[in-house]
């Protein structure tokens, strides 16, 4: 109700715009990374042939692996529960301002993102 009043998203959506685009951006970026270090470290602990050093890589690989998962995941799942709730007070047969804030950080190339930049930045 308060996006509603105030038109908050509509009036950001290029801060917002920039955001979703950031987070796509780690979303690739942070699993190759995690790939090539954890690589990288299994590739050191394989070569010192320490059964011991071997296995503390990999538990700390899997550890990497979660949090990269949470990393890659919990932007969509908040967004998602956001979403849910806007949709219990808002109308289904037109765009609320929630709709461009949603759609601006979780996919920022959307055609409501792309409506608020050409309605508003005249």
């Amino acid at each position: 109700m308060l996006g509603a009043i105030t038109n908050f998203c509509t009036n950001t959506h290029q801060v917002l715009s920039i955001v979703g685009w950031a987070l796509v951006i780690f979303k690739i970026a942070i699993p190759l990374i995690i790939i090539v270090i954890g690589l990288i470290d299994l590739g050191k602990a394989a070569v010192s042939s320490k059964p011991e050093e071997i296995k503390k890589c990999v538990g700390s690989l899997l550890w990497r692996l979660i949090g990269g998962i949470a990393i890659f995941f919990l932007p969509t799942i908040i967004m998602t529960i956001f979403g849910w709730i806007s949709g219990y007070s808002s109308t289904q047969s037109q765009i609320t301002d929630w709709d461009v804030c949603y759609r601006c950080i979780v996919s920022p190339g959307d055609k409501v993102c792309a409506d608020a930049r050409g309605q508003y930045d005249n």
